[in-house]
């Protein structure tokens, strides 16, 4: 299983897998950092359009990410997180540290 990565200027998008969970956070993990380092990123989103399923594993890569970012004054969002996703986002308290954006519903 790879993961996808997209850089835009300082602003790095991670697509994340269908299951974030403890199998796959470690490559995850050490993926971002490398890229945030080497790139110099300000700002993450993490692309939930894929994943149905994340554990404390999962909230662990955001977290440890946004402790990065914060650090230099940026940002972390998550965009396309289903209701689900979203669920474990909001009883996480993920949300107090992360905005979540909706896509405009045509």
């Amino acid at each position: 299983m790879s993961m996808e990565y997209q850089v835009q200027e300082n602003c790095l998008t991670i697509f994340l897998p269908k299951e974030v969970d403890h199998h796959n956070a470690e490559e995850v993990k050490k993926s971002a950092d490398a890229i945030i380092e080497k790139e110099h990123i300000k700002y993450v989103i993490f692309d939930f359009e894929q994943t149905d399923f994340m554990d404390s594993s999962g909230i662990g890569v955001i977290m440890g990410r946004y402790r990065m970012i914060c650090l230099i004054g940026g940002e972390v969002w998550a965009v396309h997180a289903n209701a689900r996703i979203r669920k474990i986002l909001t009883m996480s308290g993920v949300t107090k540290i992360m905005q979540i954006y909706e896509e405009e519903q045509v």
